[in-house]
């Protein structure tokens, strides 16, 4: 069988034009016949290859830009990707006096480190709070095989609140952790102030790879109609309209366009809106578009190079470890009869990937997962055997945070063939020094829409990977708060955002509808 070539390892992963560069991996084939290496989409001539061997290639830097993907080609088959950057053109850390009001990025200690360690970038104008600032790693995707040809850099990720990221923001220092999707260049600080000139970054101790590609975009509508029967009086209604949110592998959020201006742009992952002193007998509402570039994801786990004391490395001290291991209401770590069955499951086996592993394939084989909604929550669903795909999520992050792996809930909309949105929920758990690996039980276990297009590899393909048919609107459950707390509030469970609070009617708004719409879709653009 003619199996696909793999990248373990470059080195250097930093150079100049002319070294050599020895690729690592597995699958290259004993010689190179018509196989060929790219770096950054150039293509070595033919006297630049030293050595060709299944596991090894030595082959010489060609002229290229900034920095670019190495990729091995062998049988029309293309590698996973790994980063080179070019010496030469590599930012330099600012030394010498700060001139003007701009962020200014002196040191970064360490300059390297793996997904979730501390960073600690010092220097100057970054401001006295974040604001709208924030710092970024570098990020890229695969590029499509209408791009393959092209040199273009890699794009950047922010640090993420998802993951506790931002530990401490000051005029002159800054605190955080490196994000999910990070990888190996440019590290940057934004303000509205300015961006700073980047300071290189690398990433350490991955047990496995990560892929981004197949990029698309999607146009998103959706809107809430308010229909009042009876106010007097000032009177305030507050609504909290989910924002899809930014992620490694869902980015540039874009709004494109809205009839009403927000009382809050962002508050807690929401867009905040308030109508006040509405009169009876009147209709209004709020409509929102948004354009969202969404990723199909793809991890190769290596279980055997993690730190299995503490799922990749302790030393890291995440906080993501902490608050996605509690138990909560939704949920319930705690409860004895799922503890017991978790035990059960992952035994002793102390490896997180593994035990996560586990907890996937007994809720595909046991979980009895079907589309259709069901009531009840995690125990329930373990007690019958019975789940949809909201309560297949949280058993999955139940039963992985009971045995010790973070994880959490993922809410959205799940696109099928004739471009129809489905409410839809899925998961993701946390290994330290990697960051979120993607689960889908739902999905995994062939419980889908009846016009959604499984794939044949469903179960194996679920636990790791993710398509690019679905928009995310929550991370975890979102707590809000009231604006008023004699605000009368109302909730909406099991929808495309997992948030307490969407509407409060505040003072002498007495009696009103409201109609949410469905998301739904305008255009999907590929690229």
């Amino acid at each position: 069988m003619d199996r696909q070539p793999r990248i373990h390892l470059i080195n250097p992963r930093i150079g100049i034009m002319g070294e050599v560069l020895t690729i690592t991996g597995e699958n290259f084939g004993n010689t190179r016949e018509e196989s060929y290496v790219t770096i950054g989409g150039i293509t070595p001539t033919t006297s630049s290859y030293i050595e060709w061997t299944d596991t090894r290639i030595l082959v010489r830097i060609p002229e290229f830009g900034d920095s670019g993907l190495v990729c091995v080609y062998r049988n029309n088959r293309k590698s996973n990707s790994a980063l080179f950057s070019n010496r030469l053109t590599m930012p330099q850390t600012i030394q010498g006096e700060n001139i003007g009001i701009g962020p200014k990025i002196l040191s970064v200690e360490p300059l390297a480190g793996p997904v979730g360690s501390a960073v600690t970038i010092r220097g100057s104008g970054f401001g006295a709070s974040r604001e709208r600032g924030g710092v970024f790693f570098a990020w890229d995707a695969e590029p499509s095989p209408a791009a393959a040809a092209g040199v273009s850099g890699p794009g950047l990720v922010e640090v993420s609140e998802t993951e506790f990221g931002y530990e401490l923001w000051s005029e002159r220092e800054i605190r955080v952790r490196v994000p999910d999707g990070a990888i190996g260049g440019n590290l940057t600080v934004r303000t509205p102030r300015g961006n700073a000139r980047p300071v290189f970054f690398d990433i350490t101790g991955k047990p496995g790879t990560k892929t981004y590609k197949d990029k698309r975009n999607y146009a998103i509508s959706y809107a809430v109609d308010i229909r009042v029967q009876d106010a007097e009086g000032p009177n305030r209604l507050y609504l909290w309209l989910p924002r899809p949110v930014n992620s490694a592998s869902q980015q540039n959020i874009q709004i494109l366009s809205r009839n009403v201006e927000p009382f809050i742009e962002n508050y807690r992952g929401t867009t905040l809106f308030q109508l006040q002193n509405l009169e009876s007998d009147t209709a209004t509402g709020i409509s929102l578009s948004y354009l969202v570039e969404v990723y199909t994801v793809e991890t190769d786990i290596r279980p055997n190079s993690m730190t299995i004391a503490s799922g990749g490395g302790a030393s890291l001290a995440s906080p993501v470890r902490a608050a996605y291991t509690a138990p909560s209401f939704q949920i319930p770590s705690d409860d004895p009869q799922i503890k017991e069955q978790t035990a059960a499951l992952v035994g002793r086996e102390q490896n997180p990937y593994i035990r996560a592993q586990r907890i996937y394939e007994y809720l595909l084989t046991k979980g009895g997962i079907q589309w259709d909604e069901l009531s009840g929550g995690p125990r329930e669903a373990l007690e019958e055997k019975k789940a949809d795909p909201y309560m297949a999520a949280l058993l999955f992050c139940t039963m992985a945070r009971s045995a010790g792996i973070p994880a959490i809930p993922i809410s959205g909309v799940l696109m099928d063939r004739n471009r129809m949105l489905s409410r839809h929920y899925w998961a993701e758990f946390w290994i330290d020094g990697f960051g979120w690996i993607p689960v889908d039980p739902a999905l995994g276990a062939g419980a889908a829409p009846s016009s959604f297009i499984l794939r044949a590899d469903r179960a194996n393909y679920y636990f790791g990977n993710l398509d690019n048919q679905r928009i995310s609107f929550s991370r975890g459950f979102t707590t809000l708060s009231q604006m008023d707390p004699r605000g009368r509030v109302a909730v909406r469970e099991r929808d495309y955002a997992l948030q307490n609070l969407w509407e409060e009617a505040v003072g002498g708004l007495e009696s009103y509808s409201s109609l949410w719409s469905d998301v739904t879709i305008n255009g999907v653009y590929y690229q």
